[in-house]
């Protein structure tokens, strides 16, 4: 019987709760173990199945508003107990969450709309997320979160590092630290199978080469980055981290609402212009969510917390992105590209609204009627903009599974031939203990 719950993404205690059992019922093959706390002090569990020392970390849980991965790590990890090929030499490791403070904050378990998904939605500042704080912040200062995670790629030494991430309405697509040989086909097979449509221009990989469809490589040290005022550096991740061992990271988006929109590879008409016309968005609906920001401020005294500072801090990247857009060159010129620049512009003051929302709400604040509204039409247009229609919980999780079961057969493959045998540290020393 499946761990899943059904028709809903699991919450951080009922991810706990699944693991656990599954360590009970298999208790010589499975393991689950504390590796860190939370700055709210809450545990940060890791399942392990398999003790051979190659390895594989999956990561579920760096972005609160991302909740696929959750039910997507459960999959995997109960595929793996069920197929003894997949770890005859091979141990898989399960971080459940990797900000369990953020996933308590994003209270959408079973989105109707983007509306309804808008209304419960959380993702922290950038220098608040586990994954992306050391590119933003020097090591003294980095949330215990990211010290944990660190510390379980330290331990493991994985060969293959898969982080679970995902987006609220777009197509699927793969970002890699190093290029896995083969793997945009199975990616592209999964995704044409289920009915989700590959994002071939991501945003989020702007300039990046490709070896295949929607398969992202990250560019070499030094290159030009496409938006220069992101304040972020990939490269000063904990994607990199896995480097220092020879290993290598696979981020694997998949989208809650598809768009076909945004798998279009023909070229645009006029694609610098375009950007211009979405900078020019980007900049006016921000500046409407700072206008009910500056008019509640006053009434906020006092008032701090995740939400607020969530969003301020998207607010703050308004200027710079829409002037990367003005006066940079266009990464890509495809219609992909064009739509999912269309869909980031979108996104950031939604988001920012709908965060700033939830304050005001919580303070009862005469303001957020104003701002529900805007949540509520941006959220509309959004979707009708871009045809948005659900995608199956089942089939998110079935192809964010099979995109990282072959991510990991493909990159075993090159470490195969390095003769790489044997037993995972923590086994050794459990066995000594």
């Amino acid at each position: 019987m499946s761990l899943l719950p059904e028709l809903r993404y699991p919450s951080v205690a009922e991810l706990v709760s699944s693991a656990r059992a599954l360590a009970a019922h298999r208790p010589a093959l499975c393991t689950l173990r504390q590796v860190g706390v939370s700055r709210a002090g809450r545990p940060l569990h890791l399942l392990s199945v398999g003790h051979a020392r190659r390895a594989v970390l999956v990561v579920a849980g760096a972005h609160a508003n991302e909740p696929t991965g959750g039910s997507t790590l459960l999959a995997l990890a109960e595929r793996v107990v069920r197929e003894r090929e997949l770890r005859s030499d091979t141990s898989w490791h399960f971080l459940l969450c990797a900000d369990p403070d953020g996933a308590s904050l994003h209270v959408t378990p079973a989105p109707r709309s983007l509306f309804d998904y808008h209304l419960g939605f959380f993702r922290p500042a950038g220098p608040e997320q586990p994954e992306w704080s050391p590119s933003v912040l020097p090591p003294d200062r980095l949330p215990p979160e990211t010290r944990a995670l660190t510390r379980v790629i330290d331990e493991l030494r994985p060969y293959l590092q898969v982080t679970l991430h995902g987006t609220d309405l777009g197509g699927s697509w793969v970002q890699l630290t190093k290029d896995i040989p083969g793997l945009a086909e199975p990616f592209a097979k999964s995704a044409a199978e289920l009915r989700i449509p590959v994002e071939t221009g991501a945003s989020d990989a702007a300039g990046w080469p490709a070896s295949g469809p929607g398969v992202h490589v990250m560019p070499a040290p030094g290159s030009d980055a496409a938006y220069p005022s992101m304040p972020d550096d990939a490269r000063h991740s904990t994607w990199y981290h896995a480097h220092r061992y020879g290993g290598l990271t696979a981020v694997v988006e998949v989208p809650m609402w598809a768009s076909d929109l945004v798998d279009d590879p023909a070229p645009h008409p006029a694609p610098a212009a375009a950007l211009r016309r979405l900078a020019r968005r980007l900049v006016r609906d921000g500046r409407e969510v700072e206008r009910v920001l500056a008019e509640a401020l006053p009434r906020l005294q006092g008032v701090d917390g995740p939400l607020l500072r969530a969003a301020k801090w998207a607010l703050e990247l308004v200027p710079g992105l829409a002037a990367d857009w003005t006066h940079t060159s266009p990464a890509d010129t495809t219609m992909a590209y064009v739509g999912s620049v269309d869909a980031f512009g979108r996104r950031l003051p939604l988001r920012a609204a709908a965060m700033l929302l939830r304050v005001l709400r919580e303070t009862d604040d005469r303001a957020a009627p104003l701002l529900e509204h805007l949540v509520a039409s941006w959220s509309d247009a959004f979707a009708e903009r871009f045809r948005a229609r659900w995608v199956p919980l089942e089939h998110q999780v079935e192809h964010q599974s099979r995109t990282v079961v072959a991510a990991a057969l493909h990159a075993r493959g090159q470490r195969e031939q390095a003769g790489e045998i044997g037993e995972a540290p923590h086994a050794r020393a459990r066995r000594s203990a």
